[in-house]
């Protein structure tokens, strides 16, 4: 049975040929981002004083729809930067999630932290049309890529500088990840092929990764009994997108979510 993400990747492999036919590298070179230094995530995750916090633009999702009708990301992007969060994910997906590419460069020309891309990356020419929007950080997903994948895109990642934050959700893909490679391992708590969530799944998959990973839970952190118990675990940060995206005052949210993310003195 075909799953949500099966779907997806079915379109990628289709806009990743448009790419191909419609850019040529040399244009993603000449970008005005291209050569600029990245901004580094991973050195913000010492900080033992709080978790991490990396907020998102996204106007919708596959399982909820529009999630956000009065959507402008330049502003969004702005209350995010003048709250101080740890980054800024970008939603860039067109068909399943309503982002854009363009999204990703309008921040970059505002951002005072670093940007991560979300998106369904595939190719290594989805990370040089990154870099060349700006992107300080790429998203790659274990589960829709095999281990030479991975291996390759990540390294196509670094060649640029940019950072890579790998994300899985069951324990069955750890196996194809080399973790002396990548260090940032995002866990999401959304299982791909349901679309449900389950906090748990950071609790049970942090134990079963080495200290030396910096980790970044990932969806339906809502409440404060939510960091409580995201506490328990040795997550570096978080990653929150939809409840900043419903909440009638951003800001307000923010800086309660900061207040939550809080360690014990």
């Amino acid at each position: 049975m075909k799953t949500i993400l099966d779907e997806i990747i079915e379109v990628k492999k289709e806009e990743v040929k448009a790419l191909k036919r419609d850019y040529t590298l040399s244009r993603f070179t000449d970008s005005e981002f291209f050569e600029k230094k990245s901004i580094s995530f991973i050195n913000k995750l010492d900080n033992n004083e709080r978790i991490a916090l990396i907020a998102e633009i996204k106007k919708a999702s596959p399982s909820k729809g529009i999630i956000r009708e009065d959507f402008d990301h330049r502003k969004i992007a702005d209350i995010y930067f003048e709250n101080d969060v740890d980054a800024v994910s970008v939603l860039t997906d067109k068909n399943f999630f309503m982002g854009d590419i363009q999204y990703l460069c309008d921040i970059a020309h505002l951002k005072v932290a670093p940007i991560l891309r979300k998106d369904f990356i595939i190719d290594e020419f989805q990370i040089y049309e990154a870099k060349s929007n700006g992107a300080d950080i790429i998203l790659l997903i274990a589960e829709a890529l095999s281990s030479n994948q991975i291996h390759e895109l990540t390294s196509a990642a670094y060649e640029n500088n940019l950072e890579v934050l790998l994300e899985l959700h069951s324990e069955d893909q750890i196996k194809k990840i080399d973790l002396n490679l990548n260090t940032l391992i995002g866990i999401n708590n959304r299982d791909l092929a349901t679309f449900k969530v389950n906090l748990d799944t950071t609790l049970d998959l942090a134990d079963k990764l080495p200290d030396h990973v910096k980790l970044v839970s990932e969806s339906g952190l809502n409440t404060q009994d939510d960091l409580k118990r995201l506490k328990e675990s040795r997550s570096n940060a978080i990653l929150v997108g939809e409840h900043f995206m419903r909440a009638s005052r951003i800001s307000d949210s923010i800086k309660q979510m900061k207040e939550w993310c809080r360690r014990e003195s």
